[in-house]
């Protein structure tokens, strides 16, 4: 799977725009919030489970450790790049 938070942002503001969908019948309307309501539920968990990563990340620098393995995918992956990393950043 190659889903990220990014993505989540997307399918969030796409169930907004199906709701303001102004032409839809009663029972489109009913279909949709409980399609909502189910985006939501998944949605809190994905968020929880990000927030859980980066404490975790939090916790390896803290240590002195590269966090890189437990941050979340936030946007398209990039090419890691010849600077300083997070660590000897922080020990400067």
């Amino acid at each position: 799977m190659k889903n990220r938070l990014s993505d989540l942002n997307d399918h969030l503001f796409a169930q907004i725009e199906r709701l303001g969908d102004e032409e839809m019948t009663p029972d489109q309307i009913d279909a949709e919030v409980k399609r909502g309501e189910a985006i939501v539920k998944v949605s809190e968990q994905i968020v929880s489970m990000a927030a859980l990563q980066v404490q975790a990340a939090k916790v390896m620098v803290e240590y002195g450790n590269d966090p890189s393995g437990y941050l979340p995918q936030i946007g398209e992956k990039k090419p890691a790049s010849s600077g300083v990393s997070l660590i000897e950043a922080k020990k400067k």
